[in-house]
């Protein structure tokens, strides 16, 4: 069956030339944008009944740009001055390239990953003897944990933000020949939103590992998955399927 249509369940690309609108304008698709989770904030008063000082603390380890965002919104309601000696350790370029919204960035001492947890955890156990702080959502990869424990750092978990799934009902009669997720939180909301959801001939793309077990677990057939050596983001893998498909 030919694709027509794709539904993404992120929000919609800032950039207007995004991969996104490339593979729009190529293969005349049409593509909607409707994140199925979102994030809320956890309050400082909150924070704080989970035993949390930030004055604690001499370096933040930082996995996504909520956490970012998180940190420096808890610490602006607690009234709490970030030290310039603060370490951030980041687990992407573009977590640590996120960071200048808040600090100026050759003022601080900024330790960057290359992609995943990991690969920061390598440049983590270097620095032993600093009191991490790990701001995270209610929703955890356990890799994180198990990582930094095996590492055997002084670290603590904040939970800074919560991931809430996303009301869906306006989809309830619309349909599309591609699904596209990018974490189990939004299987998750697919099923929680529409219990009796049936596949059907609607394809499935899945980005990473812990989402095609998720979708799998849930009784979904994966179609599309990505990363691949061939194709490393969604949006090549979703034109190699494209061009397969359309062809015939």
């Amino acid at each position: 069956m030919k694709v027509k249509t794709i539904l993404v369940s992120q929000p919609a690309p800032k950039t207007e030339n995004s991969p996104y609108s490339d593979l729009i304008d190529k293969q005349k698709v049409k593509i909607d944008f409707v994140p199925f989770i979102h994030v809320e904030s956890v309050s400082a008063k909150e924070v704080r009944t989970q035993k949390i000082d930030l004055r604690n603390y001499t370096a933040i380890i930082l996995t996504s740009r909520n956490a970012v965002d998180h940190f420096f919104r808890v610490a602006e309601e607690m009234r709490f001055t970030v030290p310039d000696s603060m370490k951030y350790f980041c687990q992407s370029e573009a977590v640590a390239f996120y960071l200048q919204k808040y600090v100026v960035y050759r003022k601080r001492k900024i330790y960057v990953g290359k992609r995943t947890f990991p690969e920061l955890s390598s440049i983590i156990k270097k620095y032993k003897d600093e009191k991490f702080l790990l701001p995270s959502s209610d929703k955890l990869k356990e890799i994180i944990p198990e990582t930094l424990n095996e590492l055997g750092v002084n670290w603590t978990r904040a939970t800074l933000f919560k991931t809430v799934v996303s009301d869906l009902s306006n989809l309830e009669n619309v349909f599309y020949d591609i699904l596209v997720f990018f974490s189990p939180s939004g299987i998750d909301s697919l099923f929680q939103n529409f219990p009796n959801f049936k596949q059907n001939d609607t394809r499935i793309a899945v980005f990473g590992n812990s989402t095609v077990k998720a979708a799998t677990e849930a009784g979904l057939k994966c179609t599309i998955e990505a990363p691949t050596p061939e194709t490393p983001s969604m949006t090549m893998a979703l034109e190699k399927y494209i061009l397969k498909v359309n062809k015939k």
